[in-house]
């Protein structure tokens, strides 16, 4: 073989090479369309209807559910809110914050708090947000309170033979410590702080619930309660579920056959949608990935910490 047909052959391999390239990544961006679609991240399209959104697990500042929260206030197509709960509590200010969220919405459109199998501390205090709450027989709710807790290390470093020693600027600086037991004026500090935040908590449910202070302070020692007892207590509405929903709702003058419509957050495969997508062609290819799209997906992925004053239930994990 000569010399020019030689060079023409890897010319030719360098094109198809190019057309391969621009092949995968077409293939790439028509699987992310097409994932996008079937996902159905565009409810709004489906015209008028009742939108759902689920809060579950730990409850903490949530950017994005926040937004969600404020496109459903501001879609026309929105008729209803639901807002379905099964969370054990978290943050004081991740539920202060979702709360204010829901009664955006509810300034617009009717809300109504779906209490699922728990829906305790933050979790209820989310629930007391709804111009309706409907809870189970047996759910889970109370624990109307807020807890502040710090770790103790000190006995574990006098063991190992560590110490700290510190110089601040006031008594109470970076008080409580986890390197020393904290002061009478440190605990009367954290004290004074988590009973503002309690009353506040009280007078949340008061308001929202048309009950006197001094019956909600007879609720608020932490207690939780099934539904039943939720109910007798007014902490809730009505035991059920869908059916009573959509029974309130048509008081409120929503068409009782409208679609339910989830509201979900965005899906974190789909954040990392480029890597998950690449692993797989790869794979299909019959190219082993540098990582699997597990692992990618993992370490692209913010762990979780946890800080501040707490309204959450800790007596069981949730099933």
């Amino acid at each position: 073989m000569d010399s020019s047909a030689i060079a023409d052959r890897r010319q030719l391999r360098r094109k198809l090479g190019f057309w391969r390239v621009v092949a995968v990544l077409l293939l790439i961006a028509l699987g992310f369309a097409l994932y996008r679609f079937v996902a159905g991240e565009l409810p709004d399209a489906r015209g008028p209807q009742i939108a759902r959104v689920k809060v579950s697990g730990l409850i903490q500042d949530d950017p994005e559910l926040l937004e969600r929260l404020k496109k459903i206030r501001d879609n026309d197509q929105v008729k209803a809110l639901i807002v379905s709960i099964s969370s054990t509590g978290g943050t004081t200010y991740g539920g202060e914050r979702i709360f204010k969220a829901i009664r955006a919405v509810a300034a617009k459109k009717p809300v109504v708090s779906d209490i699922r199998t728990v829906a305790a501390s933050a979790g209820y205090m989310i629930a007391a947000a709804g111009d309706n709450i409907v809870a189970g027989d047996t759910s889970i709710t109370g624990s109307i309170g807020v807890i502040f807790q710090y770790p103790q290390v000190k006995d574990l470093l006098d063991k190992v033979g560590v110490s700290l020693d510190e110089i601040k600027s006031a008594p109470l600086k970076a008080e409580p410590s986890p390197f020393h037991p904290a002061s009478e004026d440190a605990k009367n500090m954290i004290r004074n702080m988590v009973m503002d935040s309690y009353g506040w908590f009280v007078d949340l449910v008061a308001d929202r619930r048309k009950l006197p202070r001094e019956q909600v302070l007879k609720l608020a020692d932490g207690s939780i309660f099934t539904g039943r007892q939720a109910l007798q207590n007014k902490l809730i509405d009505t035991l059920g579920g869908e059916d009573e929903i959509r029974a309130y709702l048509e008081t409120r003058k929503v068409q009782k056959d409208l679609q339910i419509v989830d509201w979900k957050p965005e899906d974190k495969s789909s954040s990392f949608f480029w890597p998950v997508a690449a692993s797989r062609l790869l794979n299909l290819l019959g190219y082993d990935p540098f990582l699997k799209e597990e692992g990618l997906q993992r370490i692209m992925t913010d762990k979780l910490f946890l800080d501040g004053l707490l309204s959450v239930w800790q007596g069981a994990a949730e099933q």
